[in-house]
């Protein structure tokens, strides 16, 4: 299975979940406030959009307890689903680029100063590196400012921490298996991300199952 979303259905995603959740515990199954979140999630990611079953799975989260700081969290999660696009897009790029002899921008002191900052040695970089290799240092060298913004706004939901780090985990997953996403890198790292923090399979391809009755895309008005 590459790396790509087209061509990956329901069924290989699911396998390829399986064999990722070899070893893991069964678990327990998502609770209800985390099953109304990430039906939330699903439908407010940007590769969905129905804003109107958002509003009902993010109505039943209220009803069950949670909070308007981590429904809004949610969002501020999901809303990231667009670095994909600078994921796969400066990885490309930079590969055609040198396959045409252009030579990249150097790491530079300033370069290697805001890598050393935002990335250091820290293992959810380096495994981040082994799910989308190559990334970081192909946007480090043709957009410093992207590669800013890029740390800066994904590090957000780690700072107002309104959701547990499992819960963001078992939400990125599951926007990442959506029928119109299936970003397989993504899944593969929260997958586990997941996993490590103390998720279970059974929490995990329920979150699945979840993505994969998202609605299409109604668009907006």
């Amino acid at each position: 299975m590459t790396g790509q979303s087209n061509g990956i259905d329901l069924v290989g995603l699911r396998e390829e979940a399986q064999r990722l959740l070899v070893g893991a515990g069964e678990g327990p199954g998502l609770d209800q406030v985390t099953r109304a979140l990430v039906g939330y999630a699903v439908c407010s990611s940007v590769t969905t959009l129905d804003v109107e079953a958002g509003d009902r799975h993010a109505g039943r989260a209220l009803d069950l307890g949670a909070t308007a700081g981590q429904l809004h969290e949610v969002l501020v999660l999901v809303s990231g689903l667009g670095v994909h696009t600078l994921m796969e897009g400066s990885r490309s790029l930079a590969a055609l680029l040198r396959a045409r002899g252009a030579d990249l921008p150097d790491i530079d002191d300033a370069r290697r100063a805001m890598h050393e900052r935002h990335v250091g040695s820290s293992k959810y970089w380096t495994l981040f590196e082994t799910h989308v290799p190559g990334f970081l240092e192909a946007l480090l060298r043709l957009s410093p400012a992207g590669f800013e913004g890029f740390m800066r706004y994904g590090a957000i939901p780690s700072q107002t921490k309104q959701l547990t780090p499992v819960t963001r985990e078992i939400i990125s997953v599951a926007v990442d298996a959506t029928p119109t996403h299936r970003y397989m890198p993504g899944l593969r790292l929260h997958l586990a991300n997941a996993i490590a923090l103390g998720a279970g399979r059974a929490a995990l391809l329920e979150a699945i199952d979840i993505a994969a009755r998202a609605p299409l895309p109604p668009g907006v008005r």
